[in-house]
C-alpha cells in the first residue's frame, strides 16, 4: 500500500560528486571499476529505480558529466556532504516544484541496493521527515531522502557551525532509519553501502565484484 511518497520512482534523484577525493589521490568518480567508471555505474543503478535521470552535484569545472544535468554547490569552499543536499533541495524547488523530498547517492558506492529509493520512501510519513539508509550498526546519511522545507535550516546550519557534522543536523529534525541487510556473496557478506575512498578499496571492489558476478 503506499504510504506518504506515492510513487517513489517520480523522486528527484540526485549524485554527490563534490568531494576533494584526497585518499584517492584522483577523482575517484572516473576510477575503473570492472571496466567501467563508477560515475557511470551508480548513474546505471539509480537510473533502474528512477523514472527521470539523476543530477550530478558537482564542481562547475566538471570534465564530464556523461550527459548529467550539472548542479554545482550553492555554497563555495567544498563545505561536505550535506553542502550538496542544500544544492539538491534548491535546485529541485525550481525544477521540481511538486516534489516534497529528493534523494541522495554518492558516487563512490557501486553496490548499493536497487530498492533503495523504493524502500526509503515506504518509510516516510510525512512532507518534514527526513529518511537514511543504515547497514551493520552504521548510518549512511548520504544515502537520504531529503525534505524540501529543512533547505532554510540546513543552510543556516551549514553558514555558522564549524564542524559541519551530519549526524548533528539530522538531532534538529525527525529521522526515520531504514536497514538493509548485507549481501551474501561466495567470500563473505557484504555490506552494500561499501565505499571506495583509497585505491586499496577500489582493489577490494574489483574483488567484490568478482564474487557478485559468481552469483548472478
Amino acid at each position: 500500500m503506499p504510504g506518504f511518497i506515492t510513487d517513489p520512482a517520480d523522486i528527484p534523484t540526485y549524485l554527490l560528486a563534490g568531494g576533494r577525493s584526497s585518499r584517492m589521490g584522483t577523482n575517484k568518480a572516473f576510477a575503473l571499476l570492472g571496466g567501467e567508471r563508477l560515475l557511470t555505474r551508480i548513474a546505471a543503478r539509480i537510473g533502474q529505480q528512477q523514472k527521470m535521470p539523476a543530477a550530478l552535484n558537482a564542481d562547475a569545472d566538471w570534465p564530464d558529466a556523461i550527459g548529467l544535468r550539472l548542479v554545482p554547490d550553492t555554497i563555495p569552499g567544498k563545505l561536505g556532504p550535506l553542502a550538496g543536499v542544500l544544492t539538491a533541495i534548491r535546485d529541485a524547488t525550481v525544477k521540481h516544484p511538486h516534489a516534497s523530498h529528493i534523494a541522495t547517492v554518492p558516487i563512490d558506492s557501486p553496490f548499493f541496493p536497487i530498492d533503495l529509493v523504493a524502500r526509503l520512501a515506504q518509510a516516510i510519513a510525512g512532507r518534514d521527515e527526513i529518511v537514511i539508509a543504515a547497514s551493520l550498526g552504521r548510518d549512511h546519511p548520504v544515502f537520504g531522502l531529503w525534505p524540501m522545507t529543512i533547505a532554510d535550516d540546513l543552510e543556516t546550519w551549514i553558514l555558522t557551525n564549524g564542524k559541519r557534522r551530519a549526524r548533528d543536523f539530522l538531532l534538529r529534525h525527525m529521522v526515520r532509519t531504514v536497514d538493509f541487510a548485507t549481501i551474501q556473496t561466495p567470500i563473505e557478506p557484504l555490506d552494500p553501502f561499501f565505499n571506495i575512498n583509497t585505491p586499496d578499496d577500489l582493489i577490494a571492489a574489483e574483488r567484490w565484484l568478482a564474487a557478485l558476478e559468481q552469483t548472478s
